[in-house]
């Protein structure tokens, strides 16, 4: 990685905009940066680290995502910006990144926070020109990442060497320096297999404690089952021997178990057999007690038929008749239906004769149906008058349409000859305007003509009263420079011949006692000359001399300017003349006011033009429509007098047909309606003749058939008829009766019957008590049975669960063994570890390793050859091992702490591990090759000797092409190193000065 170019706008000090040019600044390999304390030294490598990660390191980033970075000395509309040019992994590409910024707002008081923009372009060599690449702040961040292989924390140590922190580096302990190297080698994947394990001890621990949980549970669960013929183990779960002392107690009981089942089950054959027995007896109790109430219910049965005999013919008489009746039956049904029929017919013609007039009373039905033909055909020639009344409205809506038209008419006629009698007057006033018009466009196109020329004219004449002012300004300055020359150049002739009159003094300096004189040769000086007083050098005449050369060279600039001046004023005046500027701008100023006003009256002409062509058109609208209303009045006439003519034929053919109504429709009404009552009337008269005679008929045949049927009237008949619910009801009560008295006699004639009522009463409730007895010493036998076969399933389930879960546990017992060792080993809590050392600090000490063989070869040199940088993992007290730091003095041979070191060596031991640790890392990282590195302060507690050593290794990076920054408050070194970056601060914010480079 090599930085090309830092700039830096309202960033930390610095107010304005600052630029770093750091290929000047490395070509020389070293270079430093100083300045003043608080002036931004590290606001520079901040910079750096903002732009490459958006963020600086430490406190330093504040809070508010970065908007602490702005300077207090920028303006408000000046937003804070840093951009970086730099070169990763051989791509050449620019950061630009702008932290939040709390800005004025553009409308009205107060502020607004603009959010934090970055952007990424690379260079493209083929095109010659920068592309963009991203927006995005984590796709930035995510590449800037992966080109540079190091998180910011590892640039900052790597890239950035704070010589602090490697200070207290060497007199840290073991986990201040774990964390440190932690950090920077990104160990935590170590830490993770650490926490993993002890994730899967736990883990496997809680699964265990789980397994044997359950198997105590299943084992409290048999212990239910088999009651007391169980003890449980008095161990926890997770102890061992819980299986074992389970599956034992578990074997017993079973064994317990079955036996119990075995003498149930002898129990529960001896109750089956006593219940069978009693059951039977039962039986037999039951079924003689049956005979018995049944053959004593016969004998009820038989006399209560004795008692109903008599009620029993009187039924079988009654159905008797009723069979008789049955045929006379049809002719009382038809005599019903006849005398229904004509009672409804001769309702039907009273209220259809009591719609007719009082003339109809008496007529009969052929009366009245003549009466109805008449009424149709009266109704049937009306036909014509409907269509003369509907022709007659529609000449009444055509007449009144004439006369809408006529009104019409009439209106255009005077709308039309209104607007034509003012027609020339509004043609002569629309051809003036358009004139008018003309004439403005017309002399708009004169005053452009001169429009042009006047504005250069005036133009022209301020040129030259500015170049006259100009030209007297530098006739001052040539006046002046001539002056300051003419004395610089007296200075100079009067210093030089002060320099000649006492050269002998000056060359007296140079002279040595036997070495020959420059002027006379002798090799003897007895009485060289001596310098008084004012004496003027070399150097001085030199100086004046110089001073002399510039204000010469400004005089002759000066002139130059002036005789520019001069030539750009003449070609003023030429153009201008002598004219003020102020009468110019005047005539200008009208030309323009004349200008506008002709542009505004051309800019009527399309408009006066167009309101013409429309009056015009509407004039021709306005004659044509008089025409046509004129024409369409006279056509009405002939037309109004033909509608008059048969409007009076039709209304002389309504008056006959309307009669005395209102109207042709309400005497068709009244026909219609007067023949459909006739119509109505007549056919409820011949319906009821009709009915009349059936029901004759019919009274002659009902009187017939009661004759034949035994019956002296027809009334008789009626009466000895049953209806079919009766009919029904009388024949079951005979069968009932007849149904009762076969059964009974059947009862009464069983021998089984009979010789049970012989017997004594069966006793049932006895019998029934020997059963109940015996039924409830089998349930309780078969209850013990169960429960016992239950008991053995049981505990056979809950064993064979238990020998399974013992079974399945043991390889995760095995499991959690192993995870256990593993994890106290790595945790360094295992007896096994006797360092007590942790799986990362293992790690982290060979990382240690690394950097202190890497340091050691620069420590070497510095110390020339004296200390040497060791590891050490032996144990500090009761803490743990592994990351220990010793320095080998080789003047006495003997290995002690680093902290024991003094000031300047523990600066340059702390920065020969800086720059060993910036190997190693950068190894770790991928192999980064870093161009450029910034080494903190931390030289001024360093002798001449030790400093020239350590700036010896600092320049023997340049054998890398790397360039190395030092940030140091040291005076001397600005005399050792050339290349420098200063920091000048003032009340205005810090400005960057680079010297001794180009």
């Amino acid at each position: 990685m090599r930085l090309h170019r830092l700039t830096v706008t309202a960033f930390g000090p610095f107010g304005g905009t600052q630029t770093v040019d750091f290929d000047e600044l490395s070509a020389a390999g070293l270079f430093l940066l100083h300045g003043p304390t608080g002036a931004g030294k590290t606001s520079v490598l901040d910079a750096v680290c903002y732009a490459l990660y958006g963020s600086v390191p430490g406190a330093r980033q504040g809070g508010g995502q970065g908007t602490a970075l702005r300077s207090d000395h920028a303006a408000p509309a000046t937003r804070t910006e840093v951009t970086l040019d730099l070169t990763v992994a051989g791509r050449r590409l620019e950061l630009t990144r702008q932290p939040p910024w709390e800005r004025p707002k553009k409308r009205g008081t107060g502020t607004t926070l603009d959010k934090a923009q970055t952007w990424l372009r690379e260079y493209d060599t083929t095109a010659g020109a920068w592309k963009d690449l991203s927006r995005s702040h984590q796709e930035i961040g995510e590449e800037i990442t992966q080109l540079l292989g190091m998180s910011r924390e590892q640039f900052c140590q790597v890239v950035l060497l704070p010589q602090g922190d490697f200070a207290r580096f060497l007199r840290a302990d073991a986990e201040a320096r774990g964390k440190l190297l932690g950090r920077l080698f990104d160990t935590r994947r170590f830490a993770d297999v650490e926490k993993r394990l002890a994730e899967r001890r736990r883990a496997t621990e809680a699964q265990v404690r789980d397994g044997d949980a359950a198997l105590l549970a299943d084992a409290h669960r048999m212990q239910q089952a088999a009651g007391d013929a169980m003890r449980l183990p008095d161990l926890a779960p997770g102890e061992p021997g819980l299986a074992e002392a389970v599956l034992g107690a578990a074997a017993v009981a079973r064994s317990t178990a079955r036996e119990q089942l075995t003498v149930a089950e002898c129990g529960l054959a001896a109750a089956e057999s006593a219940q069978a027995a009693a059951g039977r007896t039962l039986d037999d109790v039951r079924e003689l007690a049956r005979l018995q109430r049944r053959f004593t219910e016969a004998r009820e049965r038989a006399a209560l038929l004795e008692e109903r005999t008599e009620a029993y013919r009187e039924a079988h008489k009654r159905m008797e008749r009723a069979r008789k009746a049955e045929a006379v039956a049809p002719a009382l049904d038809l005599r019903e239906t006849a005398d229904a029929e004509h009672r409804r017919a001769a309702a039907a013609e009273a209220r259809a004769r009591a719609l007719l007039p009082e003339t109809f009373t008496d007529a009969g039905a052929a009366g009245l149906a003549a009466a109805a033909r008449r009424a149709a055909e009266e109704l049937g020639g009306l036909d014509s008058a409907r269509r003369a009344e509907r022709r007659l409205a529609e000449l009444l809506d055509e007449r009144a349409g004439l006369d809408r038209q006529e009104r019409a008419d009439a209106d255009v006629l005077q709308e039309a000859e209104a607007w034509l009698d003012g027609w020339e007057e509004t043609r002569t006033a629309l051809q003036t305007g358009v004139d008018s018009a003309q004439q403005a466009a017309s002399l708009a196109e004169q005053l452009a003509v001169r429009r042009e020329p006047a504005g250069q004219r005036l133009k022209a004449a301020r040129l030259r009263d500015q170049l006259a002012e100009d030209a007297n300004k530098a006739v001052e300055r040539v006046r002046t420079a001539q002056e300051e020359a003419l004395r610089a150049k007296q200075h100079w002739l009067d210093l030089k011949e002060q320099r000649l009159t006492g050269i002998a003094a000056e060359l007296a300096a140079n002279l040595t006692d036997g070495e020959p004189c420059a002027v006379c040769g002798a090799t003897e000086h007895p009485a060289p000359a001596r310098k008084v007083a004012g004496h003027v050098d070399r150097e001085a005449e030199e100086h004046a001399l110089a001073a002399y050369q510039r204000a010469d060279e400004q005089r002759a600039g000066n002139e130059r300017n002036l005789g520019v001046v001069r030539e750009a004023l003449a070609a003023a005046t030429a153009e201008a003349g002598d004219t003020p500027a102020e009468q110019l701008a005047h005539e200008v100023e009208e030309l323009e006011e004349q200008y506008a006003r002709a542009r505004r009256g051309a800019a009527g002409l399309h408009a006066a033009q167009e309101r013409l062509r429309q009056a015009g058109h509407e004039h021709e609208r306005r004659v044509a429509a008089r025409q046509e209303a004129a024409v369409r009045s006279a056509a009405r006439v002939g037309h109004r007098e033909r509608l008059e003519s048969e409007r009076a034929a039709l209304e002389e053919e309504l008056d006959r047909a309307r009669g005395a109504l209102d109207s042709v429709a309400a005497r068709a009404a009244q026909l219609e309606r007067r023949t459909a009552l006739l119509t109505d009337a007549a056919d409820a008269a011949r319906a009821a003749e009709d009915t009349a005679q059936r029901l004759k008929d019919a009274d002659a045949r009902l009187a017939d058939a009661a004759f034949r049927a035994g019956f002296d009237t027809p009334r008789d008949a009626a009466a000895a008829l049953l209806d079919d619910t009766a009919h029904r009801e009388l024949q079951r009560r005979l069968d009932a009766w007849q149904n009762e008295e076969a059964a009974v006699r059947a009862v009464l004639a069983e021998a089984d019957t009979a010789a049970a009522a012989g017997q004594r009463p069966a006793d049932l409730a006895s019998a029934r008590l020997a059963a109940d007895t015996a039924a409830r010493r089998l349930r309780d036998a078969a209850s013990a049975h169960d429960a016992a076969a239950r008991r053995c399933a049981e505990l056979d389930r809950l064993s064979a669960r238990a020998t399974a879960s013992v079974r399945r546990l043991a390889p995760l017992r095995e499991e959690y063994d192993r995870v256990a060792r593993m994890a106290g080993l790595t945790a360094g809590t295992s007896a096994d570890n006797e360092r007590r050392m942790r799986l990362e600090s293992y790690v982290l000490a060979a990382r240690l390793e690394q950097v202190a063989a890497a340091a050691t070869v620069r420590l070497r040199r510095m110390s020339s050859g004296r200390y040497t940088l060791v590891h050490s993992d032996d144990r500090t007290g009761r803490g743990r091992s592994g990351l220990g730091l010793h320095v080998v003095d080789a003047w006495t041979g003997r290995e002690r702490d680093t902290a024991t070191l003094s000031g300047g060596e523990t600066f340059f031991a702390s920065l020969a591990l800086a720059l060993g640790l910036a190997d190693v890392v950068t190894d770790e990282a991928g192999g980064v090759r870093l161009d450029t590195l910034f080494i903190d302060e931390g030289f001024g507690s360093l002798d001449d000797q030790t400093l020239d050593e350590v700036l010896d290794v600092l320049d023997s990076l340049r054998e890398r092409d790397r360039s190395v920054g030092i940030v140091s408050h040291v005076p001397d070194l600005r005399r050792r190193i050339h290349a420098q970056l200063e920091v000048v601060k003032g009340r205005s914010g810090s400005v960057l000065r680079q010297r001794g480079v180009g």
